[in-house]
């Protein structure tokens, strides 16, 4: 037992150290292909043989969601029809530890011929696929953290951190911002946290409400009807006031009846939040606040809407 977590920590040590190398060792060539990708007009292609190539899908996945439209080539399909998918506005990511993968290299000089420049990442800056490249990013794996020093491992790792480095340089560059990021991730959840809190909020009749002079009997119907947990207490609009189930209880322990006037009871100045923020924000807030329920306004205070906790995790009930 003592042996395998031995050999799992010597892996990760080993690929975390040649990701710090790495950082270390980061030049002017970084800042060449960022700027290069910041000036492509067309896409990002991702081309990649065997572990190379999955983890060129992962880092086009990751620039296409973070404001670069990207996708993978496989270079066998491209020699086969699919090169046709590349364009002259396009850039080419390359990826080979070896610089020397026969598959990427046969189509590489058409790649070129194209008018189209190509990066290289690779572990050998003198190999074929360099020397064919514009740019250069030199990874500098020189062994592999497999016990055998064959199977793909810390050379990929290493061009993953560095696929997801060139994403978040693009960002910066770009000036991406969370609304675009909400745009690309529209579904899930976290898609309902970046997405602004008017467009996730309860309204309309979906909003548990009661005047400070309704009963408890009444709010207690509404809450339970509204099933949120709560109820809001408005008078002309504005927000005056929350009751909670929690609220309830409490009351009725303490001598409440059924005909008690809901203003008597009521939390005053409750917490709430603007219709403009993030569900992100609004999550903050609960977790903040240990609360379930904000009420929304908007700028003048004027009662907007209500979010529930479960509205922001993306897993509404009701």
């Amino acid at each position: 037992m003592e042996e395998i977590l031995k050999e799992g920590k010597r892996v990760l040590l080993e690929e975390s150290q040649a990701i710090e190398k790495l950082a270390r060792e980061l030049n002017e060539d970084f800042i060449k292909a960022v700027e290069l990708l910041h000036r492509t007009r067309g896409r990002v292609v991702l081309t990649g043989v065997g572990k190379s190539g999955l983890i060129c899908k992962k880092i086009a996945a990751t620039l296409s969601s973070t404001g670069t439209p990207a996708f993978f080539l496989h270079p066998t399909d491209a020699a086969h029809g699919d090169l046709g998918m590349v364009k002259g506005e396009d850039t080419v990511i390359a990826v080979s530890n070896s610089g020397e993968t026969a598959e990427l290299l046969s189509i590489i000089p058409l790649i070129k011929s194209f008018g189209i420049p190509v990066i290289a990442i690779t572990s050998n800056p003198n190999s074929s696929l360099a020397r064919l490249s514009d740019v250069v990013l030199n990874i500098g794996v020189k062994r592999e953290a497999c016990p055998l020093n064959l199977a793909p491992t810390t050379s990929t790792t290493v061009t993953l951190a560095l696929g997801d480095a060139i994403a978040a340089a693009l960002m910066k560059l770009k000036g991406f911002t969370p609304e675009e990021f909400a745009k690309f991730h529209p579904g899930g959840k976290l898609g309902i946290r970046l997405s602004k809190v008017k467009e996730i909020m309860r309204t309309g009749r979906e909003i548990p409400i009661v005047k400070p002079d309704t009963p408890l009997k009444e709010a207690i119907f509404e809450i339970s009807s509204k099933k949120i947990g709560a109820t809001l207490v408005v008078e002309n609009g504005k927000l005056v006031g929350i009751i909670t189930d929690g609220d309830l209880r409490r009351a009725l322990e303490k001598g409440a009846t059924l005909e008690t006037k809901v203003s008597e009871l009521m939390t005053k100045n409750p917490k709430k939040i603007e219709e403009e923020a993030y569900g992100e924000e609004a999550l903050r807030e609960m977790e903040k606040h240990k609360i379930t329920v904000l009420p929304v306004v908007n700028k003048e205070g004027k009662l907007k809407g209500i979010i529930h906790l479960h509205d922001i995790l993306g897993r509404r009930l009701f």
